[in-house]
């Protein structure tokens, strides 16, 4: 039995269901996991052999659609029709506060539909989080070194890059690294193309900025290379990018409806307000979903797994010099320092490469201390309860 408080489920509304190309499983086998109304939401068997624990114990599968404090929407199928709904829940049991532990939208869950005591009406608790796949991580803002989990069990990051101003090619690199990161692949989308009229080009440098990472050329108004677009991501694609980037418009667009409030930019630098105040998933006419995020003005990494794959060139280069721990600065034999003298690797690759490197250690040297001072601070308390125990 899980012991979590339940939380009263306000009206719920139903979703559209992703269309599923799926046949009913025979009776006299096991359920088929992609006949699930969630395999459309993500459901996979991996999942459903993860979940058989707390299925023996009652509970019913749900994705989280919406985080508030310690609430939540929840995607479940329904048990009477078996269709999918949103159900809002309690997420206590399982923390609330804003670490990398706690839940967060796209987060598979264990939800107890416990029947009120009251009679209002059933109520809703997550009992548990499952394992997750994958899950984007920034730097929390300010100096602090936490982490901050920006979507969970992702497939697809979706770089949004408008191309109403010219593109911060350093502010990819860090967006490309941070998707590497997560374990998804990066996906990037340079917005509003009918606003420019030298797409392709600009296309071509950010390409440059990021090896290995499909770049396409799209605009939500017009429609133009949003089929492209579509049958490039994933079955859960988690959209980010600078406020004014054009998020809520492609995420209109692409859900084929208007569920996201659109805000002009500023004509003087084309930045945007922030439309979007929190992470939101949605369903997607052709199957799979969309997690929306707010605009990121900082995009500090947490953890540098990502870094390599996004400036993959470098690493490559590295393998080359002679010491095996050569820094790329004065060492002899660098073969870095020699792609830099011949300009196959450009100094602006070079420069962004050796921040988010020092970026990168000062968060893991933050962090040693941080599990140093926590290791103390419970030694401690372990020390001064011997001591009461002990005296007179």
């Amino acid at each position: 039995m899980f012991d979590a408080h339940a939380f009263s489920v306000s009206s719920s509304s139903s979703l559209p269901s992703p269309s599923l190309s799926t046949s009913s499983p025979s009776s006299s086998s096991a359920p088929d996991p992609a006949a699930s109304p969630l395999a459309g939401y993500g459901w996979t068997a991996e999942l459903d052999e993860l979940f058989a624990p707390f299925a023996e114990a009652g509970l019913i599968p749900g994705r989280l659609a919406r985080v508030d404090r310690g609430l939540a929407d929840v995607v479940i199928a329904d048990p009477e029709s078996g269709e999918p709904r949103t159900v809002r829940a309690d997420t206590r049991a399982v923390g609330s506060a804003e670490t990398i532990e706690n839940p967060c939208t796209g987060d598979w869950v264990a939800l107890d539909l416990a029947a009120s005591a009251t009679g209002a009406g059933p109520r809703a608790t997550v009992g548990a989080l499952l394992p997750r796949g994958t899950a984007i991580i920034r730097k929390s803002a300010g100096k602090a070194s936490e982490g901050q989990v920006l979507a969970a069990n992702v497939d697809t990051v979706l770089i949004a890059v408008s191309l109403a101003s010219d593109p911060d090619l350093g502010r990819v690199e860090r967006f490309v690294a941070l998707a590497w990161e997560s374990g998804a692949q990066p996906l990037i989308a340079l917005t509003k193309a009918d606003l420019v009229h030298d797409a392709e080009f600009i296309r071509e440098d950010v390409e440059r900025a990021a090896p290995g990472v499909t770049v396409l050329v799209v605009s939500a108004g017009t429609g133009a290379g949003l089929d492209v677009l579509r049958a490039c991501i994933g079955t859960t694609t988690a959209l980010i990018g600078q406020s004014g980037a054009g998020k809520s418009t492609l995420t209109n667009a692409l859900a084929g409806a208007e569920v996201m409030a659109v805000q002009q930019t500023r004509d003087a630098d084309q930045k945007g307000r922030h439309t979007t105040t929190t992470r939101e998933l949605f369903p997607l006419p052709g199957g799979g979903v969309l997690i929306d995020t707010p605009g990121l003005r900082g995009v500090g990494l947490y953890g540098g797994e990502g870094l390599d794959q996004a400036f993959a060139e470098i690493a490559a280069l590295a393998e080359e010099c002679r010491f095996d721990d050569c820094s790329h600065r004065t060492e002899p034999g660098c073969a870095v320092r020699a792609a830099l003298a011949d300009g196959t690797l450009p100094e602006r690759r070079m420069d962004s490469y050796l921040k988010l490197q020092r970026e990168n250690e000062w968060i893991a040297s933050r962090t040693d201390a941080r599990l140093a001072a926590e290791r103390a601070r419970v030694w401690k308390l372990r020390t001064k309860s011997a001591r009461d125990h002990i005296r007179p």
